[in-house]
C-alpha cells in the first residue's frame, strides 16, 4: 500500500543531508540512531518529520536495513497494513532470510501475522529499522494494539521509527519509564534562524540576515513554512519587503494549511477557529463566548494533542494560542466568508476580558471594534494598576492605538497621556495634559469622578517626584494617603495608593536629608508592597533603600540595591529610572569603599538607563556619583564635566532639594578646579557665592582645600570650623569622615601633631565600621597615616588597607605647598610621605615574582592583625576556603613559609605599612599598643556592667598605666587590663623599654 506521490512499502528513497536543498539536522540524528526499542516523531503537517528520517537514513548507511511503510488515506485496513509491514522487512537485507512471504486473503487475522512475525524475526542479530510514517492514519484501534505488541515482544535487534501527526494511542508509558523511548517533537523540528539560512542558501536565495530573522519569527522556524517562503522568494524583486509582508495569507501558505489543516476539522470545530481567531490567546470560556457553543476547551485540548498548529501557554492546558501563520490563514478565511462579525468578535471579546480582569486584552479588542469611548474608560479605570504593576511600557502602546488628538478631547485619557509623557521623558508634555486633565475633570460622569481625581493625584506625585521637590512630593503623598483610606474613591486600590504614598515620603524625607524618618516610611512601604503583591512597588521602594542606607551601612545598601536590580531584571523593568536610582546606590556604596574599578560597570548601566533631561533628580544623582568615581581615580578634567553636568541639572530641581544638590556639586566641582589646578577660576566662584551658600558645610570643606593648595593651612583650619562645631554642617554625616581628614592635614601642616591624631583617629573611628575609604583617597595623607600605624595599632588593618590603595601621582600645579610643609602635596595627590620617598601603593613590585591580585591584596591587609581565617573570610564576606586559598598563594608570591614572614616580606616590599613594633627612639611602642587594646577590651567588658564611664580616655603613656584610678580592680583577674598591669613595674624603666611584646596580653 502507499500513499499518493509516495514511495512503495520497503522502497528507501534515502535523502542525503545537503542533497536537493536538504538542510542536515545531524543534532536530532544522534536519537534516531540511538538504542532506543521507539523513536517517536509527532509533529504537526509540513514540519519536515519524513525528510528528517530519510535524510538520516541516508547519513547513517543504513537503507538496506530500513523497511519503510507508509499509511495511505485511501488504505488503512489491518490486513493491507500487515502485508505492507511483511514486505518492507521482506526487503530488507537482514530481513530478507528470514521473513516469509504472506499470501493476501479477505480473512487474514491480523494477531496471527504478529505472532507469525515475532517467530520469523527471533534470529535477527543485526539491528533492523522498521519506520512507519503517517501512523496517526492507521485506521482501526485494532491494528494499533496489534503494532502495540510487536514493539513489546519485538527482539532487541528490531527498532520502530513512529512518524504522526499527534499522539497515539499506545502503551508506550511502560517503554518511556524503561529508558526505551526516544521522542522528538514539534518543538525539536522547529528550524533555527542558523538552519533557516542554510534552507535559503540551499534554494539559490539570498537574504540578508534581517529578512532570515523576521521569516524565521513569522514561520516560528516550520519547515514547510520556510520552504514555500523559499519557493516564493524564488525571482522576487524585493526580498525584504517578502519578508516583512509574508503571513499565512499568502497563497502557497494558504492553500497549504486549508487543505493539510483546516478543510479537515469538522464544521463545528471550524466554527471555533475561525470566530476565535482575532483573539491573540483563547480560553475554553472564551471560545464558548465567542462561537456561541460549549465545549471550547476540550476541543483546544484535542486540537494540540493533534498538532493542529495549536500550541498550550500553560501547564494547566486552559490558555491556547494558534501559530502565527495558521491565525492568518483563519483571518483570512473569515474575513471571506463572515466579514461583518469582525467588529461584533472583538467587541463581546473587550467584554469578556473586562469582565474577567483581563484589563489590557479588554482595551485592545475595544480599539480593535473602534469603541473609542469604551478603551478610554477601560484604561482610565485600569490605569493605577497597569502604573502600580510597572507596565507603563504596555501604555504606551496602548495609548498610540488611539485616534490622534483623543486625548485632547477626553479628561481621563488626557490624564493617562500625562503620566504616559512622563514615562517617556517629556515632563513639559505632562504637565500640559495634567492641565487639560484637572480642567475636564468636572465633565467626567459624577460615578467615575472619584476614580478621575485619583489618577491626578497619582500623576501630580510623579510629576513631583521627578522635579525633584521633596516639599510637593510629601505633600501630594499625604493627600495620597487619604485618599487611600477611602474606599469608594479606589476601590481594590486602598494597600497598593498606601504603599505607594508610603515610598513617596520616604523618597522625600531622603531629599531633604531626613535619613531616618526615609528610612521608616520606606520600610513600611516595601513591606505592604511585599504583602499585597506588587513588586514593581517593591522594586521602587528597595530602589530609594538603596539610596538611604547608603548613608547607614554599605552592606546594607548594596544588599538592597541587587535586591532591587534582581527585581527589575526579573519582570523587565532594568530600563525604569528606579533602577537607575538602585544602580548608583550600588557604585556609590564601592566609591566609598575604595573600589573605583567594581563602581564602573554600575555607573555606566545608571547613564544608559536614565535620561537625564526627563529625570532631572535622578540624572544629577547619576553625574555626581560619576564626579565623585573620576575624583576617586585622579580623573580630575572628567570629574569637572561630571560635576558641571551635575550642576546643571540640580539648578532644576525645586528647593530645598534642589539647592542642596547645587551645594553639594559645587563642593566637588571646586574640588576638581583645585587638583587641575585652576586656583583663581576655584576662587572667583567661591567669592561669586551669596554669603548663605558660602556658609554650607559642603563649601567650606571645598575652600579648605582650596586653601590649602594656596598653602595657607590658617585659612583652611579657619574654614572647617564652622564645619567641626556644627554651625555649618554637611547633609549628610557620614561625609564627616572627609572633614576630620581634612582637619588632621591641615593640624598637621601647623605643626599640631595632637590635634591631628586626634582628627585622624575620630576620621578612621567613623571610617573602619563600614570601610568609608573615598576620602582617604581624595585626601592623601600616608605621612599621617604612617605615623598613626607606628604610634597605635587599634586601625592597623585599615590603615594599611588605606596605603595599599593610594597610587603614586605625580603633583600638579594645585599641589604646590610652602617651603617645609609637604602635607598639602599628600592632601592634595602627590602619594608621597612627608620625607619624599615614594609610596608603592599597590599590588605590584619589581622584587616579586608575579604580582598580587586585587583578591590577594585585600587578604593581605588583614595578615597583620589577630584575626583568623574565618574572621577574615567574615570581613571580605569570601568563603573561608577562599581566604586560606588566597593566603596560600601569598605565601608562594612572597616566598614565606609562615604568617609573620608573609606580613614581614609585605613590609619589606611596602605592600603593608610600616610595622607598630618598636624602633630606635620609641620605647615600647608595642606594649604601648598592646596595652590599648586591653584598655579598649576592658572599656568593652565594664560596658557590658554599665560601667563602661569610669575608664574615661585611654593613657597616651607607657607609665600612665600604672596605677590607674579605678582601671582593672584586682577582684576582676581575668580582665586583659588587669592581666596587663601585672607586667608593668612603674620602678623599672627599663621594663617599660625591653618589655616582651609575646608576653603582654593581645586583643
Amino acid at each position: 500500500m502507499g500513499s499518493a506521490g509516495g514511495p512503495e512499502s520497503g522502497a528507501i528513497a534515502a535523502v542525503s543531508p545537503g542533497a536537493g536543498g536538504v538542510v542536515p539536522r545531524t543534532g536530532l540524528f544522534g536519537r534516531l540512531g540511538a538504542r532506543a526499542r521507539v523513536t517517536v516523531v509527532s509533529a504537526p503537517a509540513g514540519s519536515g518529520k519524513t525528510v528528517l528520517v530519510r535524510s538520516w537514513i541516508g547519513e547513517a548507511g543504513v537503507a538496506d536495513r530500513a523497511a519503510w511503510v507508509p499509511v495511505g488515506l485511501d488504505e488503512r485496513d489491518p490486513q493491507g497494513f500487515w502485508a505492507s509491514v511483511l514486505g518492507a522487512l521482506r526487503g530488507t537485507a537482514p530481513g530478507s532470510g528470514l521473513v516469509r512471504e504472506l499470501t493476501a486473503a479477505p480473512d487474514l487475522d491480523g494477531w496471527a501475522v504478529v505472532e507469525r512475525l515475532l517467530k520469523d524475526l527471533a534470529p535477527l542479530a543485526e539491528p533492523v529499522w522498521l519506520v512507519v510514517d503517517d501512523v496517526h492514519l492507521l485506521g482501526p484501534d485494532q491494528a494499533l494494539r496489534q503494532l502495540e505488541l510487536l514493539m513489546m515482544r519485538a527482539p532487541d535487534a528490531l527498532r520502530f521509527v513512529l512518524c504522526t501527526r499527534h499522539d497515539l494511542r499506545l502503551g508506550l508509558h511502560r517503554l518511556r519509564l524503561e529508558g526505551q523511548l526516544a521522542e522528538i517533537r514539534a518543538g525539536d523540528l522547529r528550524f533555527s534562524v542558523a538552519e533557516a539560512r542554510e534552507l535559503f542558501a540551499g534554494a539559490g536565495v539570498e537574504l540578508a540576515d534581517p529578512a532570515v530573522v523576521m521569516l524565521h519569527e513569522r514561520t516560528e522556524g516550520w519547515a514547510a513554512g520556510l520552504r514555500l517562503a523559499a519557493l516564493s522568494l524564488a525571482g522576487h524583486p524585493d526580498p525584504g519587503r517578502f519578508a516583512a509582508e509574508f503571513s499565512g495569507s499568502e497563497r502557497t501558505v494558504a492553500e497549504y494549511l486549508l487543505d493539510e489543516v483546516l478543510d479537515r476539522q469538522p464544521e463545528d470545530v471550524r466554527r471555533l477557529l475561525l470566530r476565535t481567531c482575532v483573539l491573540e490567546r483563547v480560553s475554553g470560556p472564551l471560545a464558548d463566548a465567542l462561537a456561541g457553543g460549549s465545549g471550547g476547551e476540550r476541543v483546544l485540548q484535542e486540537l494540540e494533542a493533534a498538532n493542529a498548529f495549536v500550541a498550550s501557554l500553560d501547564a494547566g492546558r486552559s490558555w491556547f494560542r494558534y501559530h502565527h501563520l495558521f491565525a492568518d490563514l483563519l483571518q483570512l478565511e473569515l474575513r471571506r466568508t463572515a466579514p461583518g462579525e469582525v467588529t461584533g468578535l472583538h467587541g463581546a471579546a473587550a467584554q469578556w476580558f473586562s469582565e474577567h480582569g483581563f484589563p489590557v486584552e479588554a482595551i485592545r479588542h475595544a480599539q480593535a471594534a473602534q469603541d473609542w469611548g469604551l478603551a478610554a474608560r477601560l484604561l482610565a479605570g485600569h490605569w493605577p494598576g497597569l502604573h502600580l504593576g510597572g507596565q507603563a511600557a504596555t501604555v504606551h502602546a496602548i495609548l498610540g492605538g488611539f485616534p490622534a488628538g483623543a486625548a485632547a478631547t477626553d479628561a481621563e485619557l488626557a490624564a493617562v497621556a500625562a503620566a504616559d509623557e512622563l514615562a517617556q521623558g517629556s515632563l513639559g508634555a505632562a504637565e500640559r495634559y495634567l492641565e487639560v486633565a484637572a480642567r475636564g475633570t468636572a465633565s467626567v460622569p459624577a460615578a467615575r469622578r472619584g476614580q478621575a481625581q485619583v489618577l491626578l493625584e497619582i500623576i501630580r506625585l510623579l510629576v513631583a517626584r521627578h522635579r525633584g521637590n521633596p516639599p510637593a512630593v510629601a505633600e501630594e503623598a499625604r493627600r495620597l494617603q487619604a485618599t487611600a483610606e477611602a474606599p469608594e474613591a479606589a476601590p481594590g486600590l486602598g494597600e497598593e495608593l498606601r504603599a505607594l504614598a508610603l515610598i513617596s515620603l520616604g523618597s522625600a524625607e531622603y531629599g531633604a536629608a531626613r535619613i531616618e524618618d526615609a528610612a521608616a516610611h520606606l520600610e513600611q512601604g516595601v513591606v505592604l508592597a511585599r504583602r499585597v503583591g506588587r513588586p514593581y512597588l517593591e522594586f521602587t521602594g528597595l530602589a530609594y533603600q538603596a539610596q538611604v542606607e547608603l548613608e547607614r551601612s554599605f552592606s546594607r545598601a548594596a544588599g538592597r540595591g541587587r535586591q532591587a536590580v534582581e527585581l527589575a531584571e526579573r519582570h523587565g523593568w532594568t530600563d525604569e529610572p528606579a533602577a537607575g536610582s538602585a544602580y548608583i546606590a550600588l557604585a556609590g556604596a564601592l566609591i566609598c569603599q575604595g573600589r573605583p574599578d567594581e563602581a564602573e560597570p554600575w555607573v555606566q548601566r545608571a547613564e544608559r538607563t536614565v535620561m537625564p533631561e526627563a529625570e532631572p533628580a535622578v540624572g544629577a544623582g547619576i553625574c555626581f556619583v560619576r564626579g565623585l568615581l573620576e575624583l576617586a581615580r585622579g580623573r580630575f578634567s572628567d570629574a569637572l564635566a561630571a560635576c558641571r553636568a551635575a550642576e546643571r541639572l540640580s539648578g532644576r530641581l525645586a528647593a530645598p532639594h534642589g539647592s542642596y544638590f547645587v551645594t553639594s556639586t559645587r563642593g566637588l566641582l571646586l574640588h576638581a578646579l583645585v587638583r587641575l589646578g585652576a586656583i583663581d577660576r576655584a576662587e572667583q566662584i567661591l567669592g561669586g557665592l551669596r554669603d548663605e551658600d558660602r556658609d554650607r558645610g559642603e563649601t567650606r570643606v571645598a575652600e579648605a582645600v582650596l586653601r590649602l593648595a594656596q598653602g595657607d593651612p590658617r585659612a583652611a583650619a579657619a574654614a572647617l570650623t564652622p564645619v567641626l562645631d556644627g554651625s555649618a554642617p554637611v547633609a549628610w554625616p557620614r561625609w564627616l569622615v572627609g572633614v576630620f581628614v581634612l582637619e588632621a592635614i591641615v593640624r598637621d601642616a601647623l605643626s599640631d601633631r595632637a590635634a591631628a591624631w586626634r582628627a585622624l583617629e575620630r576620621a578612621l573611628d567613623i571610617a573602619e565600621p563600614d570601610r568609608m575609604l573615598l576620602w582617604f583617597l581624595l585626601y592623601r595623607a600616608p605621612g599621617l597615616l604612617e605615623r598613626h600605624a607606628r604610634e597605635c595599632a587599634k586601625h592597623a588593618a585599615l590603615v594599611s588597607e588605606i596605603l595599599t590603595l593610594l597610587p603614586p601621582l605625580e603633583p600638579g600645579p594645585a599641589e604646590l605647598a610652602p617651603d617645609g610643609y609637604p602635607g598639602p602635596e599628600a592632601a592634595l595627590g602627590s602619594g608621597k610621605p612627608p620625607g619624599g620617598e615614594e609610596w608603592s601603593g599597590g599590588g605590584r613590585s619589581p622584587e616579586l615574582v608575579e604580582p598580587l591580585s586585587r583578591s590577594e591584596m585585600r587578604v593581605l591587609r588583614y595578615l597583620p592583625t589577630n584575626l583568623s581565617a574565618p574572621e577574615i573570610a567574615r570581613e571580605l564576606s569570601v568563603s573561608v576556603t577562599t581566604v586560606r586559598t588566597h593566603i596560600s598563594h601569598l605565601f608562594v608570591k612572597l616566598g614565606a613559609h609562615r604568617r609573620t614572614e608573609a606580613v614581614a616580606r609585605a613590609r619589606d616590599l611596602r605592600l603593608l605599612a610600616p610595622s607598630p613594633t618598636r624602633r630606635a627612639g620609641q620605647p615600647g611602642a608595642t606594649v604601648l599598643c598592646r596595652a590599648h587594646a586591653a584598655w579598649r577590651k576592658c572599656r568593652d567588658d565594664l560596658a557590658g556592667f554599665g560601667l563602661g564611664a569610669r575608664l574615661g580616655e585611654p593613657p597616651r603613656t607607657l607609665a600612665s598605666w600604672v596605677g590607674v584610678p579605678g582601671f582593672c580592680p584586682p577582684r576582676w583577674p581575668n580582665c586583659p587590663g588587669y592581666r596587663f598591669s601585672e607586667h608593668l613595674d612603674p620602678g623599672k624603666s627599663s621594663q617599660l623599654d625591653d618589655a616582651d611584646p609575646s608576653s603582654v596580653p593581645s586583643h
